[in-house]
């Protein structure tokens, strides 16, 4: 134990933030802070800082904060320089080890420095300039440089990947991962928090919950957790309208007076438990399909020229029904361009291009957003689909988290994230066959990202979007399309492949697994071919022939594998529910049945029945995790050779 909180609370002007929390820290763990805005997390940061102190309390025991040794602890501070007119180098030299001589730990402070100065997107020039002539966020990360220099026992960030791009946020996930001190963060940036973490913190109305696993794994064991006690609920509702059933049965009864008491003392000793609270987030269980199908292409691009004055990019390109693209690329790359291009908004520079057959488009970007109306937000939703009834409306807006009272607040007081949340709703409801998405969850809260996630994934038509969300990426792309260095290349999976196969490719060419967009249309258009066809193409068929006896046994280990993981995990899932729906799982769990009537055999055979129910779960999983990692493999395996082939095909 490093560090470690006992019973803690904190009030700020009388009102309790944090109440009664357990906290610790062992050895070298990366602890993500996480909980809705206001639940306190930055008061907890500043409380380890030492810039608060405990409440006093007497029912605690001891000082209340407690730690292994003397600690340094570092923290991230809103006003980072006292004196702006010192240059960079000034500043971050001014703490070196080694004095000014050329002693070893000066050498190696000084040369760290280098590597963080340049990798947070500065240059060497850059450190003679004074502090004060740079923006605030400039500061800022060069006051996380000077943090990570010190290398605290303790170091505490608090949106450490504000004002970073993606390159660099990717750089800090490896440095933090690997950086030999305690980290404790908090974040919005649910992809950081997957790659850094490996504990998670929730901070809900005063209290702390510690999940083991980083971000995912903590969403998916809250939900898990959240089912269960439901179900408790639920149980324990029954219970208690049998038990007043019959005691208002028998109390009359002269006969089972007695037992009618009992039954009443039974009901009044009994814990009761708290109603559930709503789930913030919404997931879509059924499938969201367009009105329309539209054609088998929804658009095709030939030598298309993207740009205003000057072209950006030249792409050509085939997208078909079905397919979710996300864009990746730098900032003037093209994206944005690209999409308003396809949704006719903007003319293309050069090039041919069109959309298929009975293409419906849903366009949404920033200005989308942007809208003002005196009309509440049940009112504005059923202007826009007068068909639907009050009833259905209002259930449809709380699927988007628009729930009660929501509905009812005028659309002009909405936030610039509730009003994004509205339109998507709209189009969403209104089913196009094809979504064009520029930065659809820019300023959400975490919970309405996730019920758009989840409404995205369930939905069945066409979507092309951008996103600098990392986690959105992850979560609905199936495919990505990267603008770089005026080249658009096409990768056929999803974002966790691509980053995996640029980790293991950092050596070579930062873009040899994908295949330029105009090979991915080439593919289409071979594919697309009916085969009665391939006797008046002369040389295609031969290519063809050759890229299916290529591609066609790493296929089908890929598709092999992926069934064998789908089956692995369905039989744990089903071993899971056998195991939390047992009776004697519930009755243990519970309490609530008459304990002191069983025999103690029995109790202790209820209690080794539900450990071999959870060890065969756990020997289940682990089993599909494996079967996971094969198919994770083979698609990599199987993407390397469609590059072999796609590369040899062009020298």
């Amino acid at each position: 134990m490093l560090y470690q909180i006992n019973d803690g609370t904190v009030s700020l002007g009388g009102y309790p933030i944090l109440s009664h929390i357990y906290f610790e820290i062992k050895g070298n763990e990366k602890i993500a802070v996480v909980g809705r805005n206001g639940a306190g997390k930055t008061t907890f940061l500043r409380l380890i800082a030492g810039e608060l102190e405990l409440d006093r309390e007497d029912r605690r025991n001891g000082p209340g904060i407690e730690q292994s040794r003397r600690l340094t602890i570092g923290m991230l501070k809103q006003q980072a320089f006292s004196d702006s007119g010192k240059t960079v180098e000034e500043e971050l030299l001014e703490h070196c080890p080694g004095g000014a001589g050329y002693e070893r730990e000066r050498f190696e402070y000084e040369r760290e420095y280098d590597i963080l100065f340049t990798r947070f997107g500065f240059c060497k020039r850059d450190k003679k300039r004074p502090l004060a002539e740079f923006s605030g966020g400039e500061q800022t990360r060069i006051a996380l440089i000077r943090l990570l220099l010190q290398k605290p026992d303790i170091l505490l960030l608090d949106e450490p990947t504000n004002h970073l791009d993606m390159e660099t946020v990717q750089w800090l996930e490896e440095y933090l991962r690997q950086y030999e001190h305690a980290v404790v963060m908090v974040s919005h940036d649910r992809f950081f928090l997957d790659q850094v973490a490996d504990v998670v913190c929730e901070l809900e109305r005063g209290a702390m919950v510690r999940y083991p696993g980083n971000y995912t794994q903590y969403r998916e064991q809250k939900r898990k957790n959240a089912r269960l006690r439901q179900k408790a609920w639920e149980r324990q509702q029954q219970e208690i309208a049998r038990l007043e059933e019959v005691i208002e049965r028998f109390k009359h009864k002269p006969s089972k007076a007695a037992f009618a008491r009992a039954k009443r003392k039974q009901l009044g000793r009994m814990e009761r438990l708290e109603p559930p609270v709503i789930n913030e987030v919404h997931l879509f269980t059924g499938e969201i399909h367009p009105l329309i199908s539209g054609g088998k292409w929804v658009m095709e691009a030939e030598h298309l020229k993207l740009g205003y004055d000057r072209p950006l990019l030249e792409l050509s390109l085939r997208i078909r029904r079905g397919q979710k693209i996300g864009l990746l690329g730098p900032n003037g790359a093209g994206k944005s361009t690209f999409l308003k291009t396809v949704a006719g908004l903007l003319p293309p520079l050069g090039g041919k291009w069109n959309l298929g057959n009975h293409v419906t488009i849903g366009y949404f970007d920033q200005h989308s957003s942007q809208i003002q109306s005196e009309k509440s937000v049940l009112e504005h939703f059923q202007d826009c689909f007068p068909v639907l009834t009050e009833k259905e409306a209002r259930s449809i807006l709380g699927a988007y988290l628009f729930r009660g009272k929501e509905a009812s607040r005028r659309v002009r007081d909405l936030s610039g994230g509730e009003k994004a949340r509205l339109v998507l709703a709209e189009i969403l409801q209104s089913r196009p066959n094809f979504l064009i998405l520029d930065e659809p969850t820019n300023h959400m809260d975490i919970p309405a990202k996730e019920t758009l996630e989840s409404a995205f994934r369930a939905y069945k038509g066409t979507i092309l979007f951008v996103s600098h969300d990392r986690y959105f990426i992850r979560q609905v792309a199936e495919s990505i399309l990267i603008f770089e260095e005026g080249r658009a290349f096409f990768y056929p999976f999803g974002y966790e492949h691509y980053r995996e196969r640029r980790r293991r490719e950092s050596q070579g060419p930062g873009l040899a697994a994908c295949v330029r967009a105009e090979d991915q249309a080439l593919i289409e258009s071979l594919r697309a071919v009916p085969r009665k066809e391939h006797h008046f193409l002369g040389e295609i068929p031969t290519e063809k022939a050759y890229e299916d006896w290529r591609l066609q046994p790493g296929r089908e280990r890929m598709e092999a594998a992926k069934e064998e993981y789908e089956r692995k995990q369905a039989i744990a899932e089903r071993q899971l529910r056998k195991w939390q729906e047992s009776r004697e799982y519930w009755e243990l769990a519970e309490g609530c049945d008459d304990r002191q009537s069983a025999d103690i055999t029995e109790i202790n055979e209820e209690q080794s029945q539900i450990n071999r129910d959870r060890q065969e779960y756990e020997r289940l999983q682990a089993e599909a995790q494996k079967a996971w990692e094969k198919w994770h493999e083979s698609c990599l395996e199987w993407g390397a050779a469609w590059e072999e082939l796609s590369f040899s095909g062009e020298s």
